[in-house]
């Protein structure tokens, strides 16, 4: 890694997604979308895509063109190209929100933002696909965490398709009737791909690589890995293949989602025995905060899994549905997101600042940019915030639940302040300081200059 190039564009994708999380947790606050308002609301829809779309597909997206590179040892197909596809999703997600808000009449336009807003977001998404995809095309035979990486892309595109038939049915664009059907039933499977398929597994295959690399644990490659790896993937192939396959032959989804959920649950025990055996085979005796949070958060990833597998032999899933994705997208997405985004932002920042200068001078280690003492709290904060909102939420308690998400507003300001003062050195005492004005980084766009 020390070798690797950095990504222009790796930091401004950051810094976007976590204020879009801010904002969705923000809306949380003011009691807009669930657990207020049903989960098929409108206003549930712009807060469910701001979350995953801004927050976490932002992030995954500027940590794969980051860590893709290092994955497969070869640089980024086209290193600008990030660049355009953030451009474009950005557009693409203020007209997909400003689509949700016209469907109650929020807001009343001649303007057809859902097809608009779904049209510019395929095309951003399809950007770091080609480029990604050529990238890691062209290492192949690929490694295993890189394998995940491209089911989890193979996953984000059926999600893409998925979306642009959606949005051209809700805008009546067409009338197909296998488009209207699809539509109709098929949004289990848009967020089975979206939040378990593009941003879980490929959540897995980078964390094998992280977590490895942060606690200098040995990658072997073991028969766990490789189930896990063939698991998950069939779970995709069931989702991509048999469940538009039951819609067009008039079935029901609950076979197709049933298997996909077995699949599914075999990958997630063996990838956590993968991850146990990487805790406690780690050079690194002492465990920086960016792992023990890690741990807290797929610990959430363990605890949201047995409660969909109960609610599934219940038969309860779809009263508790919306309960069970808050708790994978803020207990165990956001938390491992947040977790890990800690220790790359110092990485990558020790990196860009001290990188030229070893050999040369002096410099201070990667740990010596963060003050873990002062960031520890906010990240404790964050995650009973998000017990509490998880527990508000299966209770449905809107009251207790916005309480709680306050409490998350409040530590991820806390948590993105603690990575303002790494990326701009407050810790680094002065004698380690780079000189002059340009060895300091900037917090969002990049130099022009390269």
């Amino acid at each position: 890694m020390i070798g690797a190039s950095l990504s222009r564009w790796t930091m401004s994708y950051f810094s976007v997604a976590l204020l879009s999380l801010l904002g969705a947790e923000a809306l949380m606050v003011s009691g807009f979308g669930f657990p207020s308002r049903p989960i098929t609301a409108p206003q549930t829809l712009v807060l469910v895509h701001l979350t995953v779309i801004g927050w976490l597909s932002l992030l995954m997206s500027g940590a794969l063109i980051q860590f893709v590179p290092v994955l497969v040892a070869k640089p980024l197909a086209h290193p600008d190209l990030p660049a355009v596809a953030l451009a474009l999703l950005l557009i693409g997600l203020a007209g997909l929100i400003a689509g949700f808000l016209d469907i109650p009449g929020i807001s009343s336009t001649s303007m057809p933002w859902l097809p608009f807003g779904a049209m510019v977001l395929s095309a951003g998404f399809v950007l770091n696909l080609w480029n990604l995809g050529r990238t890691l095309w062209s290492a192949r035979p690929m490694g295993l965490p890189a394998r995940f990486v491209v089911a989890g892309l193979v996953s984000l595109a059926g999600v893409v398709a998925l979306g642009i038939v959606f949005s051209l049915t809700l805008a009546r664009w067409t009338t197909s009737e296998v488009l209207t059907t699809l539509t109709a039933h098929g949004v289990a499977l848009h967020a089975a791909l979206g939040l378990g398929g593009w941003l879980g597994f490929t959540a897995m295959g980078v964390s094998y690589r992280l977590l490895a690399m942060f606690m200098l644990a040995p990658e072997e490659k073991r028969w766990t890995s490789r189930i896990a790896l063939g698991a998950g993937t069939a779970s995709i192939v069931v989702l991509l293949v048999g469940g538009p396959a039951c819609l067009l032959f008039g079935l029901k989804l609950d076979h197709v989602l049933v298997v996909a959920l077995l699949m599914a649950s075999i990958c997630v025990v063996l990838y956590g025995h993968d991850v146990v055996r990487l805790y406690r085979t780690r050079k690194r005796r002492h465990m920086e905060l960016n792992t023990r949070m890690a741990a807290v958060a797929l610990g959430g990833l363990g605890i949201a899994a047995l409660l969909l597998l109960a609610l599934a032999a219940l038969g309860d899933v779809a009263r508790y549905i919306g309960a069970v994705v808050f708790l994978v997208a803020f207990g165990w997405l956001s938390g491992l997101g947040l977790a890990k985004l800690y220790k790359i932002v110092a990485f990558l920042t020790w990196l860009q600042c001290y990188g030229p200068l070893i050999g040369k001078r002096a410099t201070p280690r990667v740990q010596d940019l963060a003050d873990e003492p002062r960031a520890m709290p906010w990240f404790w904060l964050y995650f009973a915030s998000v017990g509490a909102a998880s527990v508000a939420a299966f209770l449905d308690t809107p009251l207790v639940f916005r309480i709680a998400a306050l409490g998350m507003l409040v530590a991820t300001a806390g948590i993105c302040a603690e990575l303002v003062r790494i990326r701009t050195l407050k810790s680094v005492p002065t004698p380690m300081l780079p000189e002059g004005v340009q060895a300091r980084p900037r917090l969002i766009l990049p130099s022009l200059e390269r």
